[in-house]
């Protein structure tokens, strides 16, 4: 295949349309998405999970961006209207909402990831683009689109998925694609018991990120084929997949780091132990993903703080935080921090210990508490002396969310509090 040359990239990104499918509810992160949609909650403390497929197609050269927005999306309308409004609409780029409007018929929402696009295609058709990229909003991941893009038009292909290369255990967790050894797709199974490796590679399987490329007049055509078949569940991966790989030129491309070669980092937080490691793995001296990396920075909106306070230092009496993250505008009031990420605008008052945890914005942790193996959820108001994190069974009678391997999740509700439900 002919290697790809910057600018020839840079057409096909120039003439691609990204669609980010972020209406979903996340309902294994319990009561983290009961006021906000899964793409909405704060990851890495200062972003939220939906930047990081917007900032891979701005920096991909992606600027064309709808973003498909459904379950409890005001939190997630509000941080994209103030944080994502930087690109000029004279120069023909945009980051549009998409929300569920009735536009083919009279029922309101997406039935599926596919409905949600075919909902759209009006839209689709007014932007005319040459290809559409489609992402799920709730991955964190950066990857550059413009290789993949390049490949699909080098393959001729009609579709392109995005793969990961994993073990055959962690397969059964996916959807998995079944190449041959030109990594044409020739069979796809959703959660399969026996998971179809790689040629060449056993043991080794490609599981599908679900990420797309499209070439315009095919997808227009497979989503109304889609709309017009009785039974379907309207979806890319259970139905849409499975319906073209015979007939067409479906392709396999595979997600790796480019200075390595090795498989890229990517991560679904989509249960509460899954979110709690992917944050904490941040703070290690070399973490798996490098929010530090000025070549493919993170954007996002956050309001303009004080830099972080670390206040007292008596011997019983230090504000410190050792190997840890703390975010703006926290104040670290003779307390100590270990091991642990403080998203913004955090006070931790004198006496009170935080390990092993994610504090997420806007929390106040009052004196004397101890806090361990725990994610607490923006605005709790931790009253003094409170434990949590130390004994799972007392944190299940005071009425927390513990998970089976021990992590706690505490909210304001828990809390017997009335706290701001746009989060």
């Amino acid at each position: 295949m002919p290697h790809s040359n910057p600018r020839f990239i840079s057409r096909l990104t120039r003439n691609t349309l990204a669609l980010i499918l972020a209406g979903g509810r996340g309902s294994r992160l319990k009561q983290l998405t009961t006021w906000r949609s899964k793409p909405a909650v704060p990851f890495g403390g200062k972003f939220r999970i939906i930047d990081f497929p917007l900032s891979n197609c701005i920096n991909s050269g992606i600027r064309r961006i709808g973003v498909l927005t459904q379950y409890k999306a005001h939190s997630l309308i509000l941080h994209i209207q103030k944080g994502w409004g930087f690109l000029r609409g004279e120069f023909g780029e945009f980051v549009e909402l998409w929300p569920a409007q009735q536009r083919v018929t009279e029922n309101s929402w997406y039935a599926g990831t596919a409905d949600a696009v075919y909902q759209n295609l009006d839209i689709i058709r007014d932007h005319d683009p040459d290809y559409v990229l489609i992402l799920a909003g709730d991955h964190i991941y950066k990857m550059d689109y413009g290789a993949m893009i390049a490949f699909h038009v080098e393959s001729g292909a009609d579709m392109t998925v995005g793969c990961l290369e994993v073990d055959t255990e962690r397969a059964r967790e996916f959807g998995v694609m079944e190449v041959d050894a030109g990594h044409r797709v020739r069979g796809f199974e959703e959660k399969p018991a026996e998971p179809k490796p790689i040629p060449g590679a056993p043991g080794r399987c490609f599981a599908s990120m679900g990420i797309y490329v499209f070439n315009r007049d095919f997808l227009f055509e497979q989503l109304q084929k889609d709309a017009d078949t009785r039974g379907s569940s309207r979806d890319f991966g259970k139905d849409i997949i499975p319906s073209v790989i015979k007939q067409y030129r479906v392709m396999a491309y595979t997600f790796r780091d480019p200075v390595s070669g090795e498989q890229a980092y990517w991560r679904d937080v989509g249960t509460l132990d899954a979110f709690w490691a992917a944050n904490l793995e941040l703070i290690g001296v070399t973490p798996p993903l490098n929010l530090y990396d000025k070549g493919w920075p993170i954007w996002t909106y956050q309001e303009q703080l004080p830099p972080a306070k670390f206040v007292f230092d008596d011997e019983d009496r230090r504000g410190m935080a050792v190997d840890s993250m703390v975010s703006g505008g926290c104040i670290i009031s003779g307390a100590k921090v270990r091991h642990s990420l403080l998203f913004s605008n955090v006070r931790v008052n004198s006496f009170a210990y935080v390990e092993d945890s994610v504090v997420l914005p806007d929390v106040d942790i009052g004196r004397n508490c101890t806090i361990r193996n725990a994610i607490i959820e923006r605005y709790c108001q931790l009253e003094e002396g409170t434990v949590i994190g130390l004994d799972p069974e007392a944190d299940r009678r005071a009425g927390y969310q513990v998970t089976d391997s021990g992590i706690t999740l505490v909210t304001p509700e828990m809390l017997g509090q009335n706290a701001n439900h746009v989060r």
